[in-house]
């Protein structure tokens, strides 16, 4: 995997593809091969080059235990696009991804011509301040999670009703889950960006054209925290996607791509 010195740390990427270039940017604790299953074979296949992101706190990059922001996130992912010659790209976010994303959108319009915002929040809600709250107790507790136990949380957490329901592909999210459990502890850093201020008011300010994607059975992030971004956001457009939780983009990779694809397809390079 390749790294790259931005911002005084070291920063791990991917590149794949030639093309009009996306930048991806994953979530808490996520690193940018997450992609690699669904979105980059479905991005490269129409054409373009794709670039995922190993955000700071999460190896190769940097662990930076001193912490760090948003606005930091945000810079690094600036100086990633600057440095690979990306600019003006296409850049995609999830979750706290989106959120870095947001602040990207903001400090250098520049850079960016589209975006696609993916489970985004303008603030932390009761609820997220709660599960933030409790995971940043349990990285202090020193309590390590049996794999099964975790896999069985993150099965509840973050799937649909729908794939809860199907034995079959349940037994595979969970194997998946089990195999790829994580220490939390070792991504403490980003767990603390959660709880976010709220950023509604300056979202008024971006310019770039927009698509906001809700998963419509998402417990994280419930729909209607993205339904504001998008309402926040002077050319934001919504789409929510039915049958899926906060993976959404992993449960129903096809219906998401599409509605990515269509969105660039719409002015396209």
């Amino acid at each position: 995997m390749p790294t790259t010195s931005i911002n005084g740390i070291t920063l791990g990427f991917d590149d794949y593809g030639t093309g009009p270039p996306v930048v991806m940017v994953t979530g808490t604790g996520a690193p940018g091969r997450i992609w690699r299953t669904h979105q980059v074979p479905a991005l490269t296949a129409a054409g373009h080059r794709v670039v995922t992101v190993d955000n700071r706190g999460m190896p190769p990059s940097d662990p930076c235990p001193e912490g760090f922001t948003l606005a930091d996130m945000a810079a690094d992912t600036a100086g990633l696009i600057e440095d690979l010659g990306l600019a003006p790209c296409r850049v995609v976010g999830f979750s706290l991804g989106a959120s870095i994303v947001q602040e990207l959108l903001l400090a250098r319009p520049d850079l960016v011509r589209q975006a696609v915002l993916m489970a985004p929040t303008g603030h932390a809600d009761g609820l997220i301040s709660a599960m933030t709250a409790a995971e940043l107790d349990l990285c202090d507790s020193g309590v390590k999670l049996p794999p099964r136990y975790a896999a069985y949380v993150n099965a509840l957490q973050n799937l649909s009703p729908r794939t809860l329901n199907d034995e079959a592909t349940l037994r595979d999210w969970l194997d998946v889950f089990e195999m790829t459990a994580v220490d939390m502890s070792a991504f403490r850093g980003q767990l603390e960006l959660q709880t976010m201020d709220n950023r509604l008011g300056a979202y008024a300010r971006i310019s770039c054209p927009c698509l906001v994607i809700g998963f419509g059975d998402d417990l994280v992030i419930r729909p209607h925290l993205s339904r504001e971004v998008a309402a926040a956001i002077p050319h934001g457009a919504y789409v929510e996607i039915p049958g899926c939780g906060h993976y959404g983009y992993l449960e129903r990779p096809d219906t998401v791509n599409a509605a990515v694809l269509d969105f660039f397809a719409a002015a396209p390079a």
